[in-house]
């Protein structure tokens, strides 16, 4: 009898174990950072993926989900080998990913050739979702200029600022974020009055502030150590009680102001996320996030949350064959997230979201900084109010282009 039993519970176990074996599974590369300079980052928009993972049991779209996480570094050529062995090698159904807009813009073309979709989780080069779209790439961040347009509104009709100078590093992220900015804030009578391009290998900011010169507001946009670098100097040399300071995310960014001391408090920014949004969604995935990590969540770890968020959307319901990865990209092109810690987001016929835009200041509460919501624009287009055909006609953001109406170069 003894022998029996054993028999079937073996058989049962045996069973159980080919269904499992036979359930459909998806498997999802990371194209990440692990070492080098930004490992923080790459970690945060890891964090921000597997705790989405963690709290749908590591499911998407009711699919059993297997992932495989690589380094690029940060290097643009790393990523373009490290997405041919997820393709090629481990043949991922999905890549996620990479961090910096250099890096998916050295792999956009092969991940067009390779028939694979690509869902950004933080970069935001426009030209990814405008002049140069993929049909194999979607976006769960925003465009760079869909950051910044409206807080060029914003300083124009609601702080009535009539003269800005901005300030930003001396790269493609820096011409793109300032471009949008200035060319809300100069179509609403605004005028930047110059443009002051700081090199990327900069420490001493002194000579680049001195040029600011009478405006009643500075934009500036910077990332890691030079963000808390040019948040520093800006205060030491007096400009921070004297000229207000407005913002790109990245410069306030929820992972740099632990370290920033009083040097942010005041400056307003504008973004697609922060912990202090109040829904239901964002006061769960705070709490959680917070309790699993020990930090908030910021730019990064928001964006790979809805970088999992977004796919499962699209595989909710999904009747298709996982390994079929045109029919998963025509899901993930029709994906819809009615509720987020982001709001509510759609994509357009280009593959990025449109999206709530938060305009952010810097407070201390409780004892710790954060990017109180002082504005939020709802449903934002990576065109702003421009005509989308109208807005392609034009060359991306770039240093020179909008050319300042000032004539000052």
């Amino acid at each position: 009898m003894f022998r029996r039993l054993g028999l079937i519970a073996y058989v049962l176990t045996l069973c159980l174990g080919i269904a499992r074996a036979d359930e459909p599974r998806l498997k999802i590369g990371l194209l990440t950072i692990q070492s080098g300079p930004y490992s923080a980052v790459g970690d945060q928009m890891e964090h921000g993926f597997r705790y989405y993972l963690e709290q749908h049991g590591q499911k998407l779209g009711g699919f059993n989900v297997d992932v495989v996480a690589l380094d690029t570094a940060g290097s643009p050529a790393t990523a373009k080998s490290k997405a041919e062995e997820l393709t090629q090698r481990e043949h991922v159904q999905i890549v996620v990913g990479p961090i910096a807009s250099t890096e998916a813009l050295a792999i956009h073309d092969y991940m067009r050739d390779a028939q694979t979709p690509l869902v950004s989780s933080s970069a935001l080069a426009e030209d990814l979702t405008q002049r140069k779209a993929s049909p194999w790439f979607v976006r769960a961040t925003s465009a760079t200029g869909q950051l910044s347009h409206p807080l060029g509104d914003y300083a124009a009709n609601t702080l009535k600022f009539k003269k800005i100078a901005t300030i930003a590093t001396d790269f493609a992220y820096g011409y793109e974020i300032v471009g949008g900015f200035q060319r809300v804030f100069e179509d609403n009578g605004g005028v930047i009055t110059k443009k002051i391009w700081v090199p990327l290998n900069a420490t001493d900011y002194s000579s680049y502030i001195s040029q600011i010169g009478d405006v009643d507001a500075v934009y500036a946009s910077f990332s890691g150590p030079a963000a808390h670098n040019f948040l520093r100097q800006y205060a030491e040399f007096g400009y921070k009680d004297r000229v207000p300071l407005l913002a790109s995310h990245s410069t306030v960014d929820e992972s740099l102001l632990p370290e920033m001391g009083d040097d942010p408090i005041g400056v307003i920014s504008s973004g697609f996320y922060s912990p202090t949004i109040d829904n239901p969604e964002n006061r769960e995935f705070v709490r959680g996030y917070r309790e699993r990590y020990k930090v908030a969540p910021g730019f990064y770890s928001a964006g790979g949350y809805m970088a999992a968020a977004l796919i499962d959307s699209a595989l909710t319901g999904f009747k298709g064959d996982v390994a079929d990865k045109a029919q998963l990209m025509q899901a993930l092109r029709a994906a819809k997230i009615a509720s987020s810690p982001r709001g509510a987001i759609t994509l357009d016929e280009y593959g990025n979201p449109i999206c709530d835009v938060e305009v952010r200041k810097v407070e201390r509460k409780d004892g710790v900084l954060q990017n109180t919501i002082v504005k939020t624009y709802p449903q934002v287009s990576q065109f702003w109010t421009y005509p989308a055909k109208k807005f392609l006609a034009d060359p991306v953001y770039s240093r020179d282009f909008p050319p300042l109406r000032s004539g000052d170069k």
